[in-house]
Parts: structure tokens; sequence; C-alpha cells
């Protein structure tokens, strides 16, 4: 630990001895000193400036935004207010009133007169008429599924008994405005969550002043936010709508705004004189601009309320973006000094990039050569080694193409002698026994059959390879008569799947040597095709005395020998294995199942890869 503390310690002078020891690093320190001392002045200055012009902006720019606002808001309470002022037929209105108990046709007058109210405008939530001398009401509601006029009686007395009734009675004007975000009793069935306001008018006699009813309306939130939407509100700024009696119509917090009546900002909003500005302290202590508009009529107030540090944020980015750029030109100065030993250390850096490259196994990599010095001439060295590798590769890669051609060639080649034997002495018995009239077919098949094991195809479609069989089926079935049965379980759509050439022929004729020739009775030889597990299996069976086990397992050893310990008798299947994998790879695979007495089947199987297996 005391050796740490002792290097810690003279680190600093360690690093001030590597920079002042070298001119480098004493034009590094001068000039980065003089960066930071005119970087440091000018940011401050423009700081103070800055922030100067940005109180300004928010006074000037908030104040006619909310002037504007404010405006757009008076007039959606003028518009409400022409709502509900009494019809120009306010004498059968009235007449309506009084006759609606009695009176079919009263009732429906009510019922259309609420109807079109509530229909007048797009933000209503509900229209209610109440009727002060039979203390019942007509009704709309949007809450109401079918939305149509209702008439529900006030037995409870509750309309009354609301607080807004009796305020509405006493206003000289006959009207009064009810702000519902404080929880206070609208007396009907009003969500208070889907209405923010409610404006009642009081209808009266003409004659004896009388009140003969209640109008009111209650507004959802969608016009009064329509207008207030156009006020910009950054983070932490609060919005605010009050009416003359300071009771809120909108607030962006409901915190704030009680922090706002707590703290006595309306009284000072009262007796402020019209300067229409103010300095708050909140309860946590943020300084807040106070900014409002009050309308010189209805006295409503529309505040905002924008933290001082937003206004300072446009000064304090100014600063950083100074810092940023001194920081920029200080690292500037660095990279120049440190650019002449780059340029030495780049080539070398390339020339490690591309030989990691090398060792991994991509053997494309180029060095680019520039001047005439030791690192261009170990970069042309480079180069010549990657050509001369790629040389060898290339060669290497031709071999192995030419010896599995060959390989490939060599397995085709390899047909069975013995069958053109018994070819012929089939043709031969036949001559003999029954004369000329099948000879032509016969020879026929047999031209057919060799002319098809001698082409130059690799692979062919399983429908070419199943007319070869039958060619061949025509030479067997001469030799074995009725003994010889053929069955064919395929698909249509198997017809174009590609296989080696003479594959299915190296099948059947081990079915007929392990099958047909081991018994006199007549023998079933099936080729079937089936598809399982995203494999495609080309099947070889029949109903023969099957292989015994010692000879099976024999042979499927063999499938796994090199060519010279190879078995003849297993050669011909072999054959097959290795030209499955070798043309599609490592996945395809020949089977060999028997059971004593029941038979042998034997299996090509390939792997489904989409139509790459397909013509």
């Amino acid at each position: 630990m005391g050796k740490l503390w002792l290097w810690l310690r003279r680190l600093p002078r360690r690093l001030i001895r590597s920079v002042t020891g070298r001119l480098a690093g004493k034009l590094i320190l001068l000039f980065a000193t003089i960066i930071v001392l005119s970087v440091g002045s000018l940011t401050y200055i423009s700081y103070k400036t800055l922030e100067n012009e940005s109180f300004k902006s928010n006074v000037s720019g908030t104040g006619s935004n909310l002037a504007i606002v404010g405006k757009n808001l008076d007039k959606f309470l003028s518009e409400v207010d022409q709502l509900s002022l009494p019809p120009l037929q306010f004498e059968q209105l009235m007449l309506a009133i009084r006759n609606e108990e009695n009176d079919y046709a009263s009732q429906l007058y009510l019922e259309d007169y609420v109807r079109g109210l509530y229909y007048s405008r797009g933000d209503l939530v509900g229209v209610y008429l109440y009727l002060i001398d039979e203390q019942k009401y007509y009704y709309i509601s949007r809450s109401d599924p079918d939305i149509r006029v209702r008439v529900a009686a006030d037995t409870a007395l509750k309309i009354p008994a609301a607080p807004w009734y009796r305020a509405t009675l006493d206003n000289p004007q006959n009207r009064t405005v009810q702000t519902l975000l404080l929880g206070e009793n609208a007396g009907y069935a009003v969500d208070a969550r889907t209405a923010f306001m409610g404006y009642h008018r009081v209808y009266r006699s003409l004659i004896d002043r009388k009140p003969q009813a209640m109008v009111s309306f209650f507004f959802n939130t969608s016009g009064r936010n329509q207008i207030i939407g156009d006020i910009p509100i950054a983070d932490g700024e609060q919005v605010v709508h009050v009416d003359p009696d300071n009771r809120p119509f909108y607030w962006s917090n409901a915190g704030f705004y009680q922090d706002m009546a707590r703290g006595g900002l309306f009284r000072q909003m009262d007796e402020d004189g019209g300067r229409n500005r103010l300095d708050w302290a909140g309860p946590d202590g943020a300084k807040y601009l106070i900014l409002y508009n009050r309308h010189q009529e209805s006295g409503w107030k529309l505040i905002k309320a924008i933290p001082y540090s937003e206004i300072n944020r446009a000064a304090r980015t100014n600063r950083m973006y100074s810092y940023a750029i001194g920081l920029g030109f200080l690292i500037v100065s660095l990279l120049l000094v440190t650019v002449t030993s780059n340029a030495i250390t780049r080539p070398l850096k390339q020339l490690s990039r591309k030989m990691s490259r090398f060792g991994d196994g991509f053997f494309d990599v180029e060095v680019e050569v520039k001047g005439h010095d030791e690192i261009a001439r170990l970069a042309a060295r480079f180069n010549s080694m990657v050509i001369r590798t790629n040389d060898l590769i290339n060669e290497r890669y031709r071999m192995k193409l030419v010896e599995k051609s060959a390989i490939l060639k060599a397995l085709e080649a390899e047909i069975n002698p013995h069958f053109l034997y018994n070819a012929l002495q089939a043709i031969s018995t036949k001559a003999l026994k029954n004369g000329m009239t099948d000879i032509t077919d016969m020879v026929d098949a047999l031209a057919l059959t060799l002319r098809y094991s001698i082409s130059d195809k690799d692979v062919v479609t399983l429908q070419e390879e199943l007319r070869h069989i039958r060619q061949y089926f025509t030479l067997q079935k001469a030799r074995f008569g009725e003994r010889l049965i053929v069955a064919y379980e395929l698909e249509e759509e198997a017809m174009g799947l590609l296989i080696p050439k003479l594959s299915v022929q190296s099948l059947v004729e081990n079915a007929i040597k392990h099958g047909l020739e081991k018994v006199s009775s007549p023998v079933t030889i099936t080729i079937a095709y089936a598809k399982r597990d995203g494999e495609h299996a080309i099947s070889v069976a029949d109903n023969g005395p099957g292989i015994p086990p010692d000879k099976l397992e024999q042979i499927r050893q063999s499938l796994d020998k090199e060519w010279e310990e190879q078995e003849r008798d297993s050669i011909g299947l072999k054959n097959v294995n290795t030209r499955l994998q070798m043309i599609f790879g490592g996945e395809a695979r020949l089977e060999i199942a028997t059971e004593a007495g029941v038979g042998t089947e034997m299996r090509m199987v390939l792997p489904d890869r989409g139509t790459g297996l397909h013509v």
C-alpha cells in the first residue's frame, strides 16, 4: 500500500517531465494553455449574453402565444354562452315547459329541443333540461348506448342541492360555469373523467321573471385541448387556466396548481397591476418565471410557469458547445503533433492486419505498396508470397477435381459382366424355343440398356432410370419368366428426383441375385418412393429368402472399406454408396434391411435440399 501511494505521488512529476522534456511537449502545453484561456473567456461572455437574450425571447414569445390562445379560449366560452341563450321561439319553449306534464306535443317539443342542442357541438358529453316546478329533467348523454333523449325525476332533489344551482339563480347574468376538476357535485350522473366543465343557464318567465327551467351543458376536453395544444410546453413547464375566482378549468399538473394556490400566487396576480409577469419560488425551491394573460372582459386567466433552469438551458448548451469547441481545438493540436508517427506506423499496421487475415485462412489479401523504403519492399515480398500460395492452392484444387471425376467414371464403368452373359443366354434360349418372334424386342431392349449404360451422364432423373429398369426387366423376364413379378409404388412428384445413373439397377440386380436366383418360386420385386423426416427414400424390396445375418453384416462393413479391400460380391452396392456420397454429400447413404424368410429391402436415402435435388 505504501509503494502504491509513493507511485501516485510521483505520477504528476513524471507526467510533467515527460511533457516538458521534449520540444513537441512544450509546444503542446503552450497551445493548450492559450486555447483554454481563449475559449474560457469567450464562453463566459457568450453565456451571459445568451442568458439575457433567452429571457427576453421567452417573455416576448410566451406572452404573445398566451394572448392568442387566451383569445381562442374566450371565443370558446363565448360560443358556449351563445349556445345556452334562449331560442328565438322562447315563448313556445316556455309554453311547452308549462304544459309538459299533460301535453304530449309539448313533451316532443322539449325532446327535440334537447336533441338539437346536443347535436349542435361535437364536444358535448351531455345536455340536461331541468324543469323546476315538475322536478324532472330531460337529458341526452353520450354514455347512453342509444344516445336518445330520456326523462328522469329528481325525487331526491339532488339538482337544487348542487352548489351551481343556487349560484346560477343568484347570478345577475342568469348563468354560471362549473369546473369538474375539483370534484364538485354536478347534480347529474356525469362522469368527471370524461367531462371537465359544466355550463348552466336559467330560463325565466318574461312576465314575472320566475325561473322555469335550468339548462346544463357538460363538455369533454377535446375542444379545450385543441386550443391549449397551441401552447408549446417544454420539460418542467406548467400551464393553468382559471376563471375569475381562480377555479381551475385546465392544469397540466394538479399538484402544481395546488402549490400555486397555497403559495398565494393567484393573490399576487390580482395585485400585480397589469405586468402579467411574476417571479415565484415553488415549494421545492425551484424558481419559475410566471407569465399570464388576463381577459379584460371575463377575467379568465391563462397562466404558464417556466423554470428558470429551462430558460437558461440554451445558454448552458452554448457554454457546453464552446467548451467542446475548445476541447476540439486542443485535441487537433495534439493530433497534429502525432500525425508524423502515425504516417510511419500506418503501413506496418496495415501489413500486420493483412498477415493476420492470411493466418486465419483468407488468401485473397494484398497490401498496397507505397514508396521504395524497407516497409514497401517487405509489403511487396508479402504480396508475392500470397500469389504463390494461391497458385499452389488452385493447382491442388484442380487435381482433386480431376481425381474425383476419374473415380466417378471408373465407378460407373463397373457394370457386372455376368449381366451381359445372362442377357445373351436368354436371347439364345428364346430363339431356340420360340423361333424369331420375340428376339427383336429382346435385342432392342439390350441395345437401349447398353446405350443408357455408356452415356456420359453422372446424374439422371428417377424417370429416366425407371425407363431403363423396364428395359432391364424385359430381358430378365425372358430368363425367369412368370417367376419374376415387378411392382411400382411411386408418386408423380418423385419422377424429377435426381439420382446416380444405374443406381436403381444395381439394387435390382442385388434383389435378383439374393432373392430370385436362390428360390424356384415366384418373387415380387417392388420399387417404391417415400419422403420421411425431410429425406427422400427410393427402395427396392423383394420377398425372397433374405440375406443371412452374417452375410448382411459383411455387406454393411464392406460399404465403409477402401476400394483396395473391397470384396467382389458387394462391389455393386459399394459402387452405389460411394457415388451417393460423392455426388450428394455425407448425408446421402445406402441402407439395407433384411429378415430371414421375408425378404430384403435396400434404400437409397437422399437429403432434401429443396429444388437442388430436382430437375
